[in-house]
């Protein structure tokens, strides 16, 4: 008996000391996780490991009724920056997590309840419309000031804006309807890619709370 507990307590500090399996699926060759500390949350962005996994959701649709499902030019507005999944990730990093930016899901509120891009905040392009009676509230909440009868964004947020992919015009209306209201361009970033080629890459989701 005794024998059979020092094999077990020997096999238990071999088992300890061996090394975590490698993440074979990175997001980079150097960097198998983005590990962003957002409002005092560690988030942990990766890629599923499981190289046979298919997306099973509406994003394998491939053909949308078209209006208004159309396919979306690269630019969502003269002086905006279309950005890719890494640039998404190191914006959290640089501007999220030190309070001088915010990453914008433009969806409507029940596609935001489904899963999102960890770290976002769900900002409805709807109500950015200016005929939205609240619309100049959430731009004062984005660090705009009114100034008599224009607005002074020297002190905005930086923003970088996302909806459900390239045939989404949720966050390119969004950001037609900040720009037309005087928000800088260069202080806006569109990630044209959103959640279907978020999803596409196995990347992270969140369900919020």
């Amino acid at each position: 008996m005794l024998h059979k507990m020092r094999r077990a307590f020997a096999l238990g500090l071999c088992l300890l000391a061996a090394p975590a399996l490698a993440q074979d699926v990175k997001i980079t060759p150097d960097a198998a996780y983005r590990s962003i500390w957002v409002n005092g949350e560690n988030i942990v962005i990766e890629r599923i490991q499981d190289t046979s996994h298919r997306l099973e959701t509406e994003f394998t649709k491939t053909s949308r009724p078209c209006p208004p499902f159309c396919i979306h030019p690269i630019s969502a507005g003269k002086g905006v920056t279309t950005v890719g999944e890494i640039e998404v990730m190191d914006f959290l990093e640089t501007k999220v997590s030190k309070g001088s930016g915010l990453l914008i899901d433009s969806r409507l509120p029940e596609w935001f309840a489904k899963g999102t891009i960890p770290g976002a905040v769900n900002v409805p392009f709807s109500t950015l419309e200016p005929e939205n009676p609240y619309r100049d509230q959430i731009l004062e909440a984005l660090g705009a000031r009114r100034l008599g009868s224009r607005w002074d964004f020297s002190d905005a947020l930086d923003l970088l804006m996302f909806c459900n992919g390239p045939w989404c015009d949720q966050s390119p209306r969004a950001i037609r309807n900040l720009t037309d209201a005087g928000y800088p361009p260069e202080k806006i970033q569109y990630y044209r890619g959103g959640m279907q080629l978020w999803l596409l890459l196995g990347l992270t989701v969140k369900v919020p709370a």
